[in-house]
């Protein structure tokens, strides 16, 4: 009987390593992060050829606050430069775009034009394009825990009705039901840790780590990965015939 390949719903992405192609590139930080730009566009496409529903990319977290300035400025520029070139590509392939992550937080400019793209793109059908920006998951495991707190202080509910559906429900990822915890999540440029990504999504989630750097990451190696995950043998936890 023939093995039953693993279905690859939602894909999750650390975009690691910009910088360090650009500095063995020999040019500043942030044409790495203009070249990993052009790059989401490219393995958007391949996600949507391969039939992926979701596909989630870490492109800014909480903590790269803390990083130079000038760095940060340019990274809230992205959006901007990103949506005014590819949104007729995205458009054209009938991508949904969703951000999740503290948005109030963004620059006004940054704020309106993602608000702008999430509008504009609300009635496609097609792939999820899921952007993480200003995300980080332990702030939102704790702001789904507030919200779980308001309605046990009003006694809308009690202590005992609490389970994991009620806080995945109350988590960004929600509104994608069926596939809101990644099958697969992808790391380039060599580092093996999540970083505060999806702490709670990932609980069973299939890990793979490329050495390649973000921008050098290409439609090849994402199937090669896919391939090897498709054919990997999934027990969440459980035992079947083949492991007694």
């Amino acid at each position: 009987m023939a093995v039953k390949k693993n279905q690859l719903n939602h894909l999750a992405i650390i975009m690691d390593g910009n910088g360090r192609w650009a500095t063995k590139q020999g040019k500043p930080r942030v044409a790495g992060h203009y070249e990993g730009m052009n790059n989401v566009e490219r393995i958007t496409l391949a996600a949507d050829e391969l039939g992926i529903k979701v596909l989630s990319l870490y492109a800014f977290s909480t903590e790269n606050w803390a990083r130079p300035k000038e760095e940060v400025a340019y990274l809230m520029n992205l959006p901007v430069r990103f949506f005014d070139k590819f949104m007729p590509t995205l458009m054209e392939h009938n991508v949904k775009v969703n951000i999740m992550g503290f948005l109030d937080k963004l620059p006004r400019k940054t704020y309106d034009v993602v608000q702008r793209a999430m509008a504009e793109t609300a009635d496609n059908t097609g792939l999820i394009l899921n952007f993480a920006f200003n995300y980080g998951s332990r702030s939102e495991i704790t702001s789904a825990v507030k919200e779980i707190g308001t309605l046990i202080e009003t006694g809308a509910i009690n202590s005992d009705q609490i389970d994991e559906e009620m806080i995945s429900q109350r988590l960004m990822t929600a509104s994608f039901g069926e596939f809101s915890d990644p099958d697969l999540l992808i790391r380039t440029s060599g580092e093996q840790r999540i970083s505060n990504f999806m702490l709670w999504q990932l609980a069973y989630s299939e890990l793979a780590f490329s050495q390649k750097n973000w921008p050098d990451f290409t439609k090849e190696d994402l199937e090669k990965i896919v391939i090897d995950f498709q054919n990997r043998h999934r027990r969440f936890g459980k035992l079947d015939e083949s492991d007694s």
